[in-house]
């Protein structure tokens, strides 16, 4: 299997079944990570969008992993409209596989950890302060600045960097992102951060779960649709893109 499709499909099965994976680690009881806090956590996130987006591009895929960034490109006339349902649709899809995959390999950990919205964070965000207004535009701002600066690593005055070089600048643009601007929400700045991760957690038999937030799940899915969208029409006035 080979292409933009599938590539998608494995890249966010991979960003997924590390970033979740690392909030796993930190949060459920009596794994060996546990309370090793939040640095831990944006540097696990970080790295895993540095190996995503090589998977995704060695089968490949162009390595969006991000329905923010799919439609910020083609709002910014940078990747075709035709192309988008199918590469959302993949996304999710390897969304949802990742954070089953992550219950998997936790499974003693969830009957050992008695705090549902520990074990909903392991799946999608939550705000600190709950203020929906105010949280939507902190993933407005969030995504937007992904968007803004990592298209600039493609900017012409760095076309001499090495091939491969790209994924680590956008592994540690995610880090930053998440220790500057993490706080408030948790830094969905991806759609398919939250809403896949989401489901898998409302269907997955997880001993004293809890509910699973529906009443919160626009605003890492809007948001960060917000924030792109902007940053595509933005990087384009500017010729970023």
């Amino acid at each position: 299997m080979h292409g933009h499709i599938f590539g998608e499909l494995v890249g966010t099965f991979v960003l997924m079944l590390l970033g979740d994976g690392v909030v796993a680690n930190v949060v459920l009881n009596r794994s060996k990570g546990q309370n090793s806090g939040w640095i831990i956590i944006c540097s696990g996130w970080g790295f895993a969008v540095t190996a995503a987006i090589f998977c995704s591009i060695a089968v490949g895929g162009v390595a969006h992993l991000n329905a923010a960034v799919t439609c910020s490109l083609a709002m910014g006339g940078a990747f075709p409209w035709g192309e988008v349902p199918g590469m959302l649709a993949a996304e999710l899809i390897g969304s949802f596989l990742g954070a089953i995959v992550v219950w998997l390999a936790y499974l003693p950990h969830w009957a050992e950890t008695d705090n549902p919205p520990g074990k909903l964070a392991v799946f999608c965000t939550a705000p600190a302060i709950r203020n929906i207004p105010a949280n939507a535009l902190c993933e407005v701002i969030g995504t937007f600045m992904l968007c803004f600066i990592g298209f600039s690593f493609g900017a012409k005055a760095f076309a001499g960097l090495a091939p491969g070089y790209g994924p680590f600048l956008w592994g540690i643009l995610v880090w930053v992102i998440g220790c500057a601007l993490g706080g408030p929400t948790g830094f969905a700045i991806n759609p398919n951060r939250d809403l896949g991760p989401r489901i898998a957690h409302a269907i997955l038999p997880i001993p004293g779960k809890g509910g699973s937030d529906w009443g919160y799940a626009l605003v890492p899915v809007i948001g960060p649709l917000i924030g792109g969208s902007l940053a595509g029409l933005v990087t384009k006035m500017v010729g970023i893109l």
